[in-house]
């Protein structure tokens, strides 16, 4: 049997309008989603129900059905094909497995064929919220899941990618090098100055993107 090859993602979104529980979040309340479906006595709608600690930021359209451990569960019904931040990625034939709510953000995790389709989710998401991050990426493989990172590329400026690619290109970075500092910029007519300059800011943002928790 071929080993799966895809990628279970956990995004950080924040700063969304068309999803209710996210603005329940926002109220210093977190939650997790226990089930979502679609009402058959009012296509299109959906039904969700989720947990959350509090009632702080609960609306009136939510109902409260019962305790259930620390928490409350609470339903509501909202109208489909509005572009919330779980219609987005499953626009993908990516289904949503887990919704939780804490400090303000949504953390949204799905199961993604390849790194492509899952930069494809980031940019559809980053069109309806303020931020998209990606918490956690692991990639199954023959013998475990190996921890990933996704870094974006349009952290860097046009001119870092420039110098990034040519250092890498002229072997920069090998052991050893095959090229310093001055051959370098002198190959992108720029001072030895000012291509350490651009290289710690752009090796800067890569290692946080990597590095980050």
């Amino acid at each position: 049997m071929t080993s799966a090859a895809g990628i279970r993602a956990e995004l950080k979104v924040t700063g969304v309008d068309n999803c209710p529980v996210a603005s329940v979040s926002t109220n210093d309340n977190s939650g997790y989603a226990l089930s979502r479906s679609m009402d058959t006595t009012d296509e299109g709608s959906i039904t969700e129900e989720f947990v959350f600690d509090s009632d702080a930021g609960v609306t009136e359209e939510m109902e409260q059905l019962f305790d259930y451990g620390d928490g409350t569960v609470y339903r509501f019904a909202r109208e489909g094909n509005i572009g919330c931040p779980c219609e987005r990625i499953e626009a993908f034939d990516c289904p949503v497995v887990d919704v939780q709510t804490r400090d303000g953000a949504l953390f949204l995790t799905f199961h993604a064929p390849n790194v492509e389709t899952l930069r494809d989710v980031v940019s559809s998401l980053r069109g309806s919220a303020d931020t998209v991050d990606v918490s956690r990426l692991l990639q199954s493989s023959s013998d475990e899941s190996r921890d990933l990172v996704l870094v974006e590329r349009g952290q860097l400026t046009d001119r870092q990618r420039e110098v990034l690619e040519k250092a890498h290109e002229m072997g920069y970075f090998d052991h050893p090098r095959r090229a310093n500092k001055g051959e370098v910029a002198a190959e992108l007519d720029i001072t030895t100055s000012t291509f350490s300059e651009h290289l710690a800011m752009a090796q800067k943002k890569l290692m946080g993107a990597i590095l980050q928790d």
